[in-house]
């Protein structure tokens, strides 16, 4: 898989999103076990709990379209390098992660950068 492209589609997404509170716009691109790219961007509301995270997002236009295994994820925001998933979005990669060689691409001084859910988020809750 060329990352790159997956960044690419992180970036472009990043743009579209609807940050009037934060100002801290996030792109994101889930790429499926099926190969299948799905990009996702963070979206606000006056009432902060019904924020969604891009990379929530990007996960669920891929279960919307059929898609329920995920392989890598690229996170992107212009205000940051190393835009890391918050704690719930963790979670929420754990739930979908195709296998343990679930990668997680960020951007950092303009070179990508790889970890591993398992890293991020040890012992990730399971039914």
């Amino acid at each position: 898989m060329d990352y790159d492209i997956l960044m690419e589609k992180a970036i472009e997404v990043s743009k579209n999103a609807y940050v009037p509170y934060s100002k801290f716009p996030v792109g994101a691109c889930v790429l499926t076990d099926n190969d299948k790219m799905y990009a996702g961007c963070n979206f606000e509301n006056a009432s902060f709990g019904l924020t969604i995270c891009a990379e929530r997002n990007a996960i669920g236009s891929a279960i919307a379209d059929g898609e329920k295994k995920i392989k890598a994820i690229a996170i992107y925001s212009p205000k940051m390098d190393n835009c890391f998933p918050c704690g719930a979005c963790r979670q929420v990669l754990h739930e979908f992660k195709a296998d343990d060689d679930f990668e997680i691409v960020l951007k950092q001084g303009g070179k990508l950068t790889f970890y591993k859910l398992e890293y991020l988020l040890p012992e990730g809750f399971n039914l």
